[in-house]
């Protein structure tokens, strides 16, 4: 009877080292969001596990409102960095908040403070003996007057490819391809992607409301699906045991 025990405990914990974790780090248009079962509200990887196999841990850290400033000083980063082990994989996607220069605990000059968080992440990844993934922020939705899609994020999508060519990061630019999602719906359907709803219309939100940064699950399941299709398509051989990981 012992021996069938250590035995099945031998198997368990050999599986569990077999499988691949990927950590997520970045903002709100990343994160899981609080009471699902009620709140329409989604970010693209809470959605992106029903794209790997059972052999692929999804943990994401991903938190609304933080910028690199604020995820490194609320040692969130450190939370991560301290449990990452070699095959394991990290998301990194911000921007969103760093732009918030009336916030002095988030905000990050795109050219100096937020480039060099993100080299910090891709480097403390590597000490670990796992693989940084580098993301442009998601396009918002903010088509002009003419029906032209125009970006708000400034310089911070140049960095984040900048220090992936220097670094040889593997890059996934979501920036663009949420550019192509958004135009393929054009401006009026596109809203289905995000959070636009009518006073009464849904439960959670009592009153009307516009959200054209945030996802529905509708946006985030798509923006989730993009991931996938660009992982598979990445030549990195860093990549193999994640997209080993996909579902067929």
């Amino acid at each position: 009877m012992k021996h069938s025990f250590f035995l099945l405990l031998f198997i368990s914990l050999n599986c569990l080292a077999q499988k691949t974790t990927i950590y997520g780090i970045g903002d709100s248009t990343m994160a899981n969001k609080i009471k699902p079962e009620e709140n329409p509200e989604r970010g693209w990887m809470q959605m992106i596990s029903q794209f790997f196999s059972a052999d692929v841990v999804i943990d994401n850290r991903a938190v609304n409102g933080r910028s690199t400033r604020s995820f490194i000083n609320e040692k969130k980063w450190d939370s991560v960095y301290k449990v990452l082990k070699p095959g394991d994989y990290v998301f990194i996607q911000f921007g969103h908040n760093d732009q918030k220069n009336a916030d002095s605990t988030r905000y990050t000059n795109p050219h100096t403070s937020y480039r060099y968080n993100l080299i910090r992440f891709v480097q403390e990844t590597r000490e670990k003996g796992a693989v940084p993934i580098l993301f442009s922020s998601i396009a918002r939705r903010n088509f002009n007057e003419q029906g032209v899609l125009i970006g708000t994020h400034g310089d911070y999508p140049l960095e984040t490819r900048l220090v992936a060519q220097q670094y040889k990061v593997p890059f996934i630019d979501l920036e663009y391809f949420t550019e192509q999602l958004e135009e393929s719906y054009g401006p009026e359907k596109s809203k289905e992607l995000h959070l636009h709803f009518k006073e009464g219309e849904h439960p959670y939100y009592p009153e009307d409301k516009e959200d054209n940064t945030h996802l529905s699950e509708k946006g985030a399941t798509a923006i989730a699906k993009l991931v996938i299709d660009q992982i598979r398509l990445l030549e990195s051989p860093l990549v193999k045991k994640l997209k080993k990981g996909i579902r067929k």
